[in-house]
């Protein structure tokens, strides 16, 4: 399993990204994908969560209206579109995979991609 995350980097608050995740060595369509971040001194927390199919999206209460999820499953490939981004979003963005063999759920993260919203 391999994931690979990009698109990061400075931005002025109330500015934009769009972060990609880029997945290989597993069969992407059929599991869900999800993005969390870690700011320095905090604890990894959930941001967006996005169904294998993409019909289903769960965001944090901090980044609903602003942050946007979507996956292309033909590119095996999860976005997540950030705007109207504030200070409090700075954080090393990651993406995770949940993969169930048998019963045995292991979680698979990128190396993560830094987001900094800074003047």
């Amino acid at each position: 399993v391999q994931l690979v995350e990009s698109g990061g980097g400075l931005v002025q608050p109330g500015g934009s990204l769009r972060l990609s995740c880029a997945a290989s060595g597993f069969t992407f369509r059929s599991y869900p994908m999800s993005w969390y971040r870690q700011a320095p001194g905090k604890e990894r927390e959930l941001v967006a969560a996005i169904s294998s199919a993409g019909g289903r999206r769960n965001y944090a209460d901090s980044v609903k209206g602003r942050f946007t999820v979507s996956r292309d499953n033909a590119k095996n490939t999860v976005y997540l579109q950030m705007n109207s981004l504030k200070p409090e979003d700075t954080a090393m963005y990651y993406c995770n995979a949940r993969i169930v063999v048998v019963t045995t759920p292991s979680d698979y993260w990128g190396q993560g991609t830094q987001v900094t919203v800074s003047s």
